[in-house]
């Protein structure tokens, strides 16, 4: 049995008969509806978008609430498009997996039509420009990752591709970020017609990104000559064009073995993944955790589809802040970067494994409830200790979220600042005792006993990747594993680096109770393990 728009009609007992639920919609009447007159453009067609997005619109088609689906286009990987959307009319088969390992399947039918953002293609850009001029559009949405939004290099300098657009004009767009704004140039010519330009990825201060980077480049342009400061005026004009902020959390994690093997096992052909020629691991299927959030500032300047009534959260932009912070400082991250440490230093390759280990458990529920919860920020829509239960009860133990700490981990002197760096800074804020930390500070000591690459048995482990892994590393040279007398003040350098941790830790009492887990945990092999196990006991129930 093949998924195809045909299927659904022809066969419709037999994907029911193998617990398919199917759209509750008439695909091709909404496709044709759709095609005639937009209302919804995606950018970036992967799994976040198929799993958790294109799902949402779904559910307003099946209830009655929506009659036009989603137009998705991919600006980086068309290979998406013509293998993974094309041969299956658009369709995705939605996988969920439950937190007691049992699985629930959904054909995804909301995307009406998939296209490839590609400059070089006449015809895709005439129907791209068909769509973008058609006054009834009401918003554009993005998950092309923080990257995607990016014009600089390391350096500072402009991308070669980002430079060759500001100097060729919007007729040639190529980078993602160059072509939105050619297409909005489109649209203000059409009519200056209103639209929300909305990303959805997840980084912080999303729509600032996304506004950011549209406006250099269509402030170039203004520069040379190729658009007026009218077009500039309409693009900064809230009435007309929006780039509301979101926040989501959904884990859609690369396909599954398991589900490909249970697929294939009921008769359900073509899952097999492929990758793509840009790399991309990617099946007609995708596997997502259940819990999923989105929450979204209410600014759309042309309308938008009830997606309240499909569970998101339409808000102000300081409630999706906070909601980002909450998850992002407190809530989520935090916990996933301290176990992940301490994860590869105990040898684990999987976080649901970690969430069989005591010690580590003790550790982030000490972090998220002890010490984060009394000064995390309250959204107001969301209750945080709810949102803790979910993660530590249903989402770190999910068997089928195969994450590896190894990958957590990557990045970290990026991500200290925020998620522990935060709740320090609100400690002092708010006049509260710093001697009370136990699991901050061992998830900074147990990041900085990582840093010497040698696990808890005495063996060499890669470090995952980080910008200041080198410097890091040097700072720490000369302290050995199983020598703790090697020590000899090499943190302080570190520990008073406020770019780093958001405050200058030597400034505080941590200081002093990092360096002393830190020195514990060289003692040899084992001193990790008995150095997070005793810390958390002696403080259990405080």
């Amino acid at each position: 049995m093949q998924m195809n728009a045909t299927s659904l009609v022809r066969q419709k007992a037999e994907w029911e008969e193998l617990g398919v639920r199917l759209p509750a919609f008439d695909h091709a009447a909404m496709a044709a509806a759709t095609k005639a007159h937009p209302v919804w453009v995606h950018f970036g067609a992967g799994n976040i978008f198929r799993g958790f997005i294109a799902a949402l619109q779904q559910r307003l088609l099946n209830e009655g609430l929506a009659d036009r689906g989603i137009i998705a286009a991919d600006t980086f990987d068309y290979d998406i498009i013509d293998k993974i959307y094309a041969p299956y009319d658009n369709l995705t088969m939605m996988v969920t997996l439950n937190p007691d390992g049992t699985t629930s399947r959904e054909i995804i039918g909301s995307v009406a039509e998939a296209l490839r953002a590609d400059s070089s293609d006449p015809a895709m850009m005439a129907r791209f420009k068909e769509i973008f001029t058609d006054p009834g559009l009401q918003m554009i949405s993005f998950t092309i990752t923080e990257k995607g939004y990016a014009l600089y290099r390391p350096d500072g300098s402009l991308m070669p591709v980002v430079q060759a657009d500001m100097d060729e004009g919007p007729e040639h767009a190529r980078h993602a970020m160059s072509m939105v704004a050619a297409l909005l140039y489109e649209r203000f010519q059409a009519g200056q017609y209103p639209l929300a330009v909305v990303s959805m990825d997840n980084c912080s201060h999303n729509g600032e990104k996304l506004q950011s980077s549209v406006m250099t480049v269509a402030e170039a342009w203004q520069k040379k000559g190729f658009v007026g400061q009218d077009f500039l005026d309409y693009l900064q004009d809230e009435k007309k064009i929006a780039f509301p902020w979101s926040m989501i959390d959904k884990i859609t994690p690369r396909p599954h073995q398991m589900v490909e093997e249970s697929l294939a096992k009921d008769g359900i052909e073509g899952m097999a993944p492929i990758v793509t020629s840009r790399n991309t691991y990617i099946a007609a299927f995708v596997n997502a955790e259940r819990p999923q959030y989105l929450v979204v500032e209410d600014k759309f300047p042309n309308g938008r589809p009830p997606l309240e009534k499909a569970g998101v959260y339409l808000t102000d932009r300081d409630t999706v802040n906070k909601t980002e912070r909450m998850k992002v400082t407190t809530c989520l991250n935090p916990l996933h970067t301290a176990m992940s440490v301490y994860g590869c230093m105990l040898g684990y390759t999987l976080i649901c494994d970690e969430m069989k280990d005591a010690d580590i458990v003790a550790l982030i529920k000490r972090l998220g409830y002890v010490e984060g919860l009394p000064v995390v920020v309250d959204p107001g829509i969301l209750d945080p200790k709810d949102f803790i239960d979910e993660v530590v009860g249903q989402r770190l133990p999910n068997p089928f979220m195969p994450d590896a700490p190894q990958r957590i981990a990557t990045d970290t002197s990026q991500k200290v600042g925020i998620r522990f760096g935060e709740t320090i800074k609100s400690y002092i804020a708010e006049g509260r005792d710093l001697n009370t930390l136990v699991s901050i500070p061992l998830a900074l000591a147990g990041w900085l006993r990582y840093l010497l690459a040698v696990d808890d048995e005495g063996k060499a482990f890669e470090v995952s990747a980080d910008p200041l892994k080198d410097d890091l590393q040097a700072r720490l040279a000369g302290i050995e594993v199983g020598k703790p007398e090697t020590y000899q003040g090499q943190l302080k350098s570190i520990l008073s680096n406020a770019s780093i941790f958001g405050v200058d830790l030597t400034a505080t009492p941590l200081a002093a109770k990092i360096e002393a887990y830190f020195v514990a945990e060289l003692a040899g092999p084992g001193a990790v393990r008995k150095t997070l196990h005793e810390a958390l006991s002696s403080r259990a129930g405080s």
